[in-house]
């Protein structure tokens, strides 16, 4: 994943900050657990919102405690081990192997390296997951084979672009029930967010390196900042629609900060280049 879904730290109540921490702490030993001393590495705060998103709502939050894998002294407030944490997790792990195998085919043969040779450490827990999680393996190995393809073309069209990586995430929602229903929704909108503000972020880079970049095929190599800015917002709005018919428990606040605050704030930051 990409980092950029995270909370506005200010805004936040300590209960809310606490629930969101131990959220991380309980995802990063779930990941331990099921995958090894690997797959922590590749935790992110884009996890933790799928995890808190996923989470059956509760009125309370009632923690327990365990040792941090980072620092084994210390005995950390986590959330107890759960259907949405090894999901999450899961699904992690099949983002994180499928993000490094996409950079090995974008980047040159010692540039591309690195994200080899991680592949290659992360392959038995990407073997594993995909065995627990087929159907959204399968949904990510599509939809980033239409997305190289379009890449490949030098496609001009935002929509259909960021289509394919917005239908990618979407598969990570449970395909039954009314809740099913509206965090597919609220997925596919934030997985648009997410490539069009991974794509303005990438835009220097992706100029200087000669590679595909969807806002500059869209606008030009200087971009239009103005228009990606609305077409960013209305997947926020659209995300705060979603959400509004969804039922997240205790979870609702800290989901409510990360969506109307930290995801803008960051929005703002990439598009001021900070």
């Amino acid at each position: 994943m990409f980092g950029y879904v995270r909370p506005f730290r200010p805004e936040l109540k300590c209960k809310d900050f606490d629930l969101y921490r131990a959220t991380y702490c309980g995802l990063c030993r779930c990941l331990r657990r099921r995958y090894g001393l690997i797959a922590p590495m590749f935790l992110t705060f884009d996890s933790t919102f799928l995890a808190l998103l996923l989470w059956e709502p509760e009125d309370s939050f009632a923690p327990c405690r365990g040792r941090c894998h980072a620092n084994p002294l210390r005995n950390m407030p986590m959330c107890p081990n759960s259907p949405a944490l090894e999901q999450a997790a899961d699904e992690s792990v099949i983002l994180a192997w499928w993000k490094l195998r996409d950079s090995v085919q974008d980047e040159s043969f010692w540039r591309g390296l690195p994200a080899r040779g991680l592949s290659q450490l992360l392959r038995p827990a990407y073997r594993t997951a995909a065995r627990c999680r087929p159907e959204f393996d399968r949904t990510v190995q599509k939809c980033l084979e239409e997305l190289a393809v379009l890449e490949k073309e030098g496609c001009s069209s935002l929509d259909r672009t960021a289509d394919a990586f917005a239908r990618l995430l979407q598969g990570a929602a449970p395909q039954e029930g009314e809740q099913g229903r509206v965090l597919s929704q609220l997925l596919y909108h934030l997985g648009r967010w997410i490539y069009l503000a991974d794509a303005r972020d990438d835009l220097a880079e992706d100029k200087l390196a000669g590679r595909y970049n969807p806002v500059a095929a869209r606008y030009g190599s200087a971009g239009d900042d103005g228009a990606l800015g609305l077409t960013m917002e209305n997947s926020l709005e659209m995300m705060g629609a979603a959400r509004q018919l969804g039922e997240f428990g205790c979870r609702r606040p800290l989901l409510e900060n990360i969506m109307y605050l930290g995801l803008r704030l960051e929005q703002r930051a990439v598009l001021e280049g900070t």
